[in-house]
């Protein structure tokens, strides 16, 4: 295997290089996109909870604001539960956004490896080849060994190249689709306790006028 690299040319360099940070950012984007992690199942009954027995308070908004992302965004609606509908779910867009832009780190880095691992293969290809076309004029093409090294090299780093950008275009394409799931259903979230809130809201409100 080492022998294969070396034969590869200086081009495996960078192509063992993007391989290791595609690797490193793989590990690290399962482990932080957990959806235990992001969008905790019993948050928003535990919100529920809380403002049914009118416990919820800034300091629980806060400790819920460093839960997690999910918590970051129902802290923001929370913040702004006695003001009117329309205010809770803009302030609740506005951190979406952001925790969404956040849930996105490093994916662009391993789109990029994805491109242009195959580049890099192409330009050990090219320079493989080249390194073969000059042994056969410095040599003549009599000796089939002569270009064996030019050739290998072409070889090796387009099989290389290929075999860093196909399962980091895989990985990449699943962790867009999980952060794309992942941003639906903490909106999804958000706008029960929307719903929640300003619906008791407004039956109380009912009640009230009922009474009259």
């Amino acid at each position: 295997m080492f022998d294969m690299i070396i034969s590869g040319g200086i081009v495996m360099i960078p192509i063992l290089l993007a391989s290791v940070v595609a690797l490193a950012l793989v590990a690290e984007r399962f482990w932080s996109l957990r959806e235990s992690r992001i969008a905790p199942a019993s948050l928003v009954t535990q919100i529920w909870q809380w403002y049914k027995s009118n416990t919820l308070d800034d300091q629980r908004i806060e400790a819920l604001s460093n839960n997690s992302p999910l918590g970051r965004i129902l802290a923001a609606g929370l913040v702004n539960r006695r003001h009117p509908r329309e205010i809770m779910k803009e302030s609740i867009e506005d951190t979406g956004r952001q925790v969404a832009h956040e849930l996105e780190r490093f994916l662009n880095t391993l789109g990029t490896i994805a491109s242009i691992a195959p580049l890099m293969g192409l330009l050990g290809t090219v320079t493989g080849m080249i390194q073969a076309f000059a042994a056969i004029s410095t040599h003549g093409a009599g000796n089939p060994s002569v270009v064996a090294i030019g050739v290998a090299e072409a070889l090796i780093t387009t099989a290389a190249g290929l075999c860093v950008a196909i399962p980091t275009l895989i990985f990449y394409r699943h962790f867009r689709g999980k952060v794309d799931a992942l941003v639906l259903k903490m909106e999804d979230e958000a706008m029960k306790i929307v719903d929640i809130i300003h619906g008791d809201r407004e039956a109380a409100a009912n009640a009230s006028t009922k009474k009259k």
